[in-house]
């Protein structure tokens, strides 16, 4: 509470002495700095002048350097200061001005840097605004301004940036460890994974996407398959990915047999274990939408099955089909789809192949 009013009172002192320098009629050149060793501004329109010289006069009043709460009183006319030339257009001269008062080193030494580093960043200077977010973060203690912690806002905006994985990986784990409850935290989950995925840490990658399946209903801001993606990852890493083979002609090979046989056991054993769909050519969203199904063949096989000799034109490196026909139910036609397995993490089975699920219908063209 005293602190509360130590900073009104500052405030009040602020405009007092705003007003005082106001009545004296002070018409100093504003292109002339007002002491001796402080910075020189002129601005464009008049009425804009006259409020820049007063909010210089109380930077550099010798009797308010005397008060116990200067630093926020120095804090309140350096944000009128920049705000009057971000009003004029000068944005360099703004945010070099709030970074030589940072030099004082007072409480407000982040805020300075902070305030200066989101000016380049606007004028879209975006490495120079980076060097001032990472100096805040690394060398400077918290604070909250409007409510809001600048190590935290200073943390987003560096993840935002283009900025190397090794980098990247050691600020998610600080937002992480420092925010717990912050509304970032679970998609920071999924995008810190992606970055160890570039590094090749693929336990690391794994552990993370596993804390982030807990998130339902979170976005992960360019990742609209965000939870698939990461369920299938868990998945395949936890299960024995004995159904992966090497040459694809085995696969389809082994599959003609299991439905030859008319054997739905036999079939099930070929079925990927992570993330195996079946779905119409014609839904939208996708193959994730309708993944990791509990399917029961016996229900489809109580006909004889008619199998392609060969597989469909299309196939190509990564992906291949396979029509089948005879099924019973209303979709008497199934295409059988086999893709390579994508699971750098396990070198003995990327790139081997699987299958990883069903279309019903014939096959769009």
């Amino acid at each position: 509470m005293i602190h509360a009013q130590r900073r009104r009172n500052a405030i009040l002192l602020i405009f007092a002495t705003c007003a005082a320098l106001a009545l004296s009629g002070c018409e100093s050149d504003l292109f002339a700095s007002l002491w001796p060793g402080t910075r020189q501004f002129s601005v464009s329109n008049r009425a804009q002048e006259k409020d820049l010289r007063d909010a210089l006069q109380v930077l550099h009043s010798p009797q308010l350097k005397k008060s116990a709460d200067y630093s926020v009183q120095r804090m309140l006319a350096a944000r009128r200061v920049s705000t009057i030339l971000l009003e004029d257009n000068q944005q360099a001269e703004a945010a070099r001005f709030l970074s030589s008062l940072a030099d004082a080193h007072d409480s407000y030494e982040a805020w300075y840097l902070f305030a200066a580093g989101a000016i380049y960043e606007s004028t879209g200077s975006a490495p120079i605004a980076r060097l001032y977010f990472e100096r805040i973060i690394n060398t400077l203690p918290d604070m909250t301004i409007d409510g809001q912690s600048i190590h935290k806002t200073c943390l987003v905006k560096l993840l935002a940036s283009d900025s190397p994985p090794a980098k990247k990986t050691a600020w998610y784990r600080e937002f992480i460890q420092r925010f717990p409850n912050a509304d970032e935290v679970g998609p920071f989950h999924f995008l810190l994974a992606k970055e160890y995925e570039k590094l090749g840490l693929w336990p690391q990658a794994i552990d993370e996407y596993r804390q982030f399946l807990p998130y339902f209903n979170v976005n992960v801001p360019g990742y609209s398959d965000a939870h698939d993606y990461a369920r299938k990852m868990v998945e395949f890493n936890d299960s024995p990915k004995d159904w992966t083979y090497p040459n694809l002609s085995d696969l389809v090979s082994g599959i003609r047999k299991a439905i030859a046989a008319r054997s739905p056991q036999a079939l099930r054993k070929f079925m990927s274990k992570a993330g195996f769909f079946a779905m119409s050519w014609y839904k939208d969203g996708g193959d994730d939408s309708n993944s990791n199904v509990l399917f029961n063949f016996s229900n489809f096989m109580t006909r004889p099955i008619y199998v392609a000799p060969s597989l469909d034109p299309s196939l190509n490196d990564s992906e291949a089909f396979l029509r089948t026909s005879g099924w019973t139910g209303y979709i008497p036609v199934w295409y059988l789809c086999f893709r390579r397995v994508d699971f750098p993490a396990d070198p003995s089975v990327h790139g081997n192949w699987e299958w990883a699920g069903i279309y019903f219908g014939e096959k769009m063209q």
